[in-house]
């Protein structure tokens, strides 16, 4: 007699995760949301919320292949904040603030333990940036996904006041970018890393060959830093003229998506300290600055775009809320190089 748990799908196992998964979820709750984990949808009340004239931010967005990291490793207490943080940086670069989320969760069969450490870490992130976790799925999908794989996917919706929206239409040369420290690699560049990391013969348990003190998998699993309260405080200083989230292309292509046609970025790379693991990751793989630039976040995992009398007042709204600080550069009108040049790589970036 055949029945569903026969054929991969343990429908018990999904109703203990929804059962360990309430309190995570009720940790986030915030003024708008007041549903419950477990109906077909999710309710947000606008009003309630506060705002007057809003425009609604989407988005959507993964881990990628930091989770083959994860699975490998059985550390699962992080990817479920870099899905929120992958999310929540987006809308907050348009000067919303996060207001819900829902995920997915995709595997080939439930381990209700480890789903629940990843459920937990995206309530996690959800407190962090202030947006409740109204809703998901969680799906088992045995012969498309082997055996202890699982896929995450996230949708975060947030608001802004229409008069607040970024970026502002007067950014112009002269203006100054600072650059929000990250928390390591984030969640972009891990098929690379990958790839480094397996021709050098090295495992993720291994010592890390720039630091002997913690392992690979230390360095590489940290989540990814979540900016929105810090920046929203910057922003409601009404002197923000833009933000760009560092993330898949790097400093090279992320602050251009942010700039009115005709300017540019210069970047001074003796402004802030490469990380080590970047310097490693270049050498071991033998990657060319420029390569490294548009793929890693080389350290600077959010940029603001401020104007010059405005740079003082801006680095001590971002410092008393937990921000480190660099000024990486300046726009500039667009040059033939392309639209965001580094300067000064081959100094800062090598021994």
């Amino acid at each position: 007699m055949s029945d569903y748990k026969s054929a991969g799908v343990d429908i018990d196992a999904g109703n203990d995760l929804v059962a360990r998964i309430g309190p995570f979820a009720k940790k986030t709750r915030r003024t708008g949301a007041d549903g419950s984990i477990g109906g077909f949808g999710g309710l947000f009340d606008l009003a309630r919320a506060g705002f007057q004239d809003p425009i609604l931010v989407a988005g959507t967005d993964g881990v990628g292949t930091k989770l083959l990291v994860a699975q490998e490793t059985r550390r699962f207490d992080t990817v479920g904040v870099d899905l929120v943080a992958m999310c929540v940086n987006d809308l907050v670069v348009q000067g919303a603030e996060p207001l819900f989320f829902l995920d997915y969760y995709a595997t080939s069969a439930l381990d209700v333990d480890a789903t629940a450490a990843v459920i937990e870490g995206i309530a996690t992130g959800c407190v962090e940036a202030g947006c409740a976790l109204i809703g998901g799925e969680t799906a088992e999908m045995p012969g498309l996904y082997a055996p202890g794989e699982f896929d995450l996917a996230g949708f975060c919706v947030g608001a802004v006041e229409r008069s607040a929206l970024l970026p502002t239409d007067d950014i112009t040369v002269g203006d100054v970018l600072l650059g929000l420290t990250s928390t390591g690699v984030h969640s972009n560049g891990f098929s690379l890393i990958r790839k480094v990391i397996s021709d050098a013969g090295l495992g993720y348990g291994d010592p890390a060959p720039f630091d002997a003190d913690v392992t690979l998998e230390d360095v590489l699993l940290p989540a990814t830093r979540i900016y929105v309260k810090s920046c929203l405080r910057a922003a409601r200083t009404g002197k923000i003229k833009g933000f760009t989230h560092i993330t898949g292309g790097g400093l090279i292509e992320n602050i251009p998506r942010v700039l009115p046609d005709g300017l540019g970025a210069e970047i001074d790379a003796t402004a802030w300290p490469l990380p080590p693991l970047f310097r490693w990751l270049a050498d071991a793989g033998s990657i060319a600055d420029l390569e490294l630039a548009r793929t890693f976040n080389c350290g600077i995992g959010m940029v603001a775009i401020v104007a010059p009398e405005a740079v003082d007042e801006v680095e001590q709204v971002l410092t008393s809320n937990g921000e480190t600080v660099y000024r990486i550069g300046k726009i500039t009108a667009a040059g033939p190089e392309g639209r965001t040049q580094i300067r000064h790589m081959e100094t800062a970036w090598h021994d």
